[in-house]
This record gives structure tokens, C-alpha cells and sequence, in this order.
């Protein structure tokens, strides 16, 4: 056995929180981590004291030093171990790694992972700059920001694959019927494959309708030993699987804009868990825009490379279908809070206890994502309900 299968099965989850998402300008990105932090701890049937390890993520708007231990401050926590992530969208997928590797280490016994943010109404110093390292080479040419990077994947799937408007429409449409069913959602207007392709364009190929919404709101979760774990107060939410990947650092030396970090990570988590992607009853994709989610059900092998269109066609991706992908209503119609919504997703629909109408039938077994840079990092989590 492989270090890596020895940890699966070890950790688990035993608390989950998730804020309203929305716009609350009178609420502030530490208050939300603090809020998160409480309600995780409440679900788990936990003290502040009982935590001893907390990982979240630097505040997109308003990064800071040792934001994490303000964290931990303010919420009355004083930890053994602590680190804040920088690394994007994959941070709330990533931390699980992290977690169980802190507490593989002896670092800690019960660590929190916490992420918020306000993406709505933004938060932090007037003109704040965010920098990713290569700026003067891309931003002097129009390339800033994830609209123009996605754009750049969603035009190569096209002219490699065939990969049509429609096909990203339906993603988006079965986002946004998701999110009709989620009370905990932004979007409450149904949606049709015509109202997609009438959204107006963004950055070609992509229109407004493929974009994910900027939120305010956040979500925790808490990560212990399984034996620890069987004795909380909910079933507990068992890691299988881990992966994390980096295929470049920006678009000018990257080997490929329609397969992605997500291919390696994906296979070190479904080999780590001992499963395939067969086995999953769901799948909670990293959705920024409408073509991530192509690219990750090809990435993790739900079908071949240039499949992806024709596979989320036909309500296939919708709840009651063939592998129901982002049921929560995903970035791009629950809220963009990075992927923490989607971890928590997971984990409610693993204990069964999302609203009746978008609970997958006899969950056990799903697959989350991460995704982040420009196009370039990913991390993949395999979950399961713990049976014993």
C-alpha cells in the first residue's frame, strides 16, 4: 500500500457551516470567518477550546499578515498549528490535504478549515492592487483577470472538440435549476438554453450567463481522527481521497488550455480512495465559467477529452441524471465564495440532509474541485459517508 491509500479513510468531517450568500455590505471578511467558525462548531457539538489547528485563506480584497491567527483571535481559538493559503479557487478543497497531513504530523488533533470572502461588496483598502507575479507580460495586452483566461479555454475546446454555445448553456441551466431548489441561493429566476445564448457577451465565447456571480458570504468545516469522529453527534464525513496539481503558471508556457491540472489530481485522489469515477453519486465541479465544467468531468474521466459537450447535454448533469454536478447551484447561479460552497455541498449531501428536492438518492460517494490561477492550479477531494 502506497503512503498516500494508507491516509484514506483515516480523517473525517464532523462539522459544517455555510453562510447566506448574497450582498451584506454591513458585514466584514473577518466578521463572516468568525460567524463560519461558530457554526461549524455548533454543528459539531465543539468548543473554541477543542481546536487546535486552523487553516483558511488570505483575503482576496484585503490580504494582510497572519490573517488566519485573527482569525483564531477573534473566535477564542489558540492553536498548535496554523497557516493561511494564498492559492485560489482550489484553497477550500486544498485545506482538507492539509488538515489531515497537520494532524498526520502530530501538529494538531482537530483542525477548522475556514473560508469567506465579500466579493459583492468589496472590503479592504481603497485601489488595492492584486498581483500574480507576470503582470507586465499580460495585462499590457488586454489578458486581466479569469474572464479573459477562461475565454482563451472555452475558444480552444471549441475549435479542438466542436464544443458548441449550446452545450456550455446547458451547464449554466442546470446550475440555475439547481439553485431554484437551494434556498441558500442567489439566483431565483428560471433559466432556458434561449436565455443563455441572449445573455450578453463577456469575452468571446463566453456571455454574462456563463459567468460566475460575485458573493459575499463563507463556510468552515472541522477535521478529526475517523475513531474521533464516530463518537461526535453526526455521521461523520470520511476523506477518501486527495489530489493537487500544477501544470503551469501562466498561459504562455502552458502545454494545453483544455486539460488541466485536474487530470493528475483527480487520479491521485481516485487512486488514493481505491475508487473510479464510476463510483461517485455526485460531482461538485469548480464552475467560475460554464467551460471549467466541461473540462473537469473530461479531466476526471466521466468521459473522454472533447466528449464533455455532448456528455452534459440532455439533463444528464441535472439531479435525478447520469453523474448530478454542482446541486447546490455552483458558482455560477448559488455565488462565487471560491470553491468552500462546494466542499460544503458535499459534505450536507453525504449526511443526507439537503432539502428533499435536490438530495441525491442514497448519496455515498462524491467528488469535489478546485480550481484556480490561470488555469493552473487544482486540487481534487474524494468524500464518503461513513457506513460503520
Amino acid at each position: 500500500m502506497s503512503k498516500r491509500a494508507a491516509l484514506s479513510g483515516k480523517y473525517a468531517i464532523v462539522g459544517v457551516s455555510e453562510l447566506p450568500v448574497g450582498k451584506f455590505p454591513d458585514q466584514t471578511t473577518l466578521g463572516l470567518h468568525v460567524e463560519a467558525t461558530r457554526l461549524a462548531l455548533l454543528d459539531a457539538g465543539l468548543k473554541n477550546t477543542d481546536i487546535d489547528g486552523i487553516i483558511s485563506h488570505q483575503p482576496r480584497f484585503d490580504p494582510m499578515r497572519d490573517y488566519t491567527l485573527l482569525i483564531a483571535k477573534a473566535s477564542g481559538i489558540t492553536p498548535t498549528y496554523m497557516t493561511d493559503i494564498s492559492s485560489s479557487g482550489e484553497a477550500p478543497v486544498f485545506m482538507a490535504q492539509q488538515a489531515m497531513l497537520a494532524i498526520e504530523a502530530g501538529l494538531c488533533e482537530t483542525v477548522l478549515c475556514v473560508h469567506a470572502r465579500k466579493g459583492a461588496t468589496r472590503e479592504g483598502p481603497a485601489n488595492v492592487e492584486i498581483r500574480e507575479g507576470y503582470d507586465e507580460y499580460f495585462t499590457p495586452y488586454g489578458i486581466a483577470g479569469g474572464i479573459i483566461t477562461h475565454a482563451f479555454m472555452a475558444s480552444r475546446h471549441m475549435h479542438e472538440f466542436g464544443t458548441t454555445r449550446a452545450q456550455l448553456g446547458a451547464v449554466s441551466v442546470a446550475a440555475r435549476k439547481h439553485a431554484l431548489l437551494n434556498p441558500n441561493a442567489m439566483m431565483k429566476k428560471p433559466m432556458t438554453i434561449a436565455d443563455h445564448a441572449a445573455s450578453r457577451p463577456i469575452a468571446q465565447p463566453l456571455h454574462l450567463f456563463d459567468c460566475s456571480l460575485p458573493a459575499d458570504g463563507g463556510g468552515a468545516y472541522i477535521v478529526m481522527r475517523i475513531e474521533r469522529a464516530r463518537a461526535m453527534k453526526n455521521t461523520p464525513v470520511v476523506i477518501l481521497g486527495t489530489g493537487k496539481h500544477h501544470v503551469h503558471a501562466n498561459l504562455a508556457n502552458a502545454p494545453s488550455l483544455t486539460t488541466l491540472g485536474g487530470k493528475v489530481s483527480s487520479q491521485q485522489a481516485f487512486e488514493m480512495a481505491g475508487l473510479k469515477p464510476a463510483d461517485m453519486d455526485f460531482a461538485q465541479f469548480y464552475d467560475c465559467f460554464s467551460i471549467t465544467t466541461i473540462g473537469a468531468i473530461e479531466d476526471y474521466g466521466f468521459c473522454a477529452k472533447g466528449e464533455g459537450g455532448p456528455f452534459v447535454e440532455n439533463g444528464r448533469i441535472e439531479i435525478g441524471g447520469e453523474l448530478p454536478v454542482n446541486t447546490h447551484g455552483g458558482l455560477l447561479s448559488q455565488g462565487h465564495i471560491e470553491g468552500m460552497m462546494h466542499v460544503t455541498e458535499a459534505i450536507r449531501q453525504l449526511r443526507h440532509e439537503v432539502e428533499a428536492a435536490r438530495q441525491v438518492k442514497n448519496a455515498q460517494l462524491g467528488v469535489v474541485s478546485g480550481h484556480g490561477g490561470h488555469l493552473s492550479s487544482h486540487a481534487s477531494l474524494i468524500l464518503g459517508r461513513d457506513t460503520r
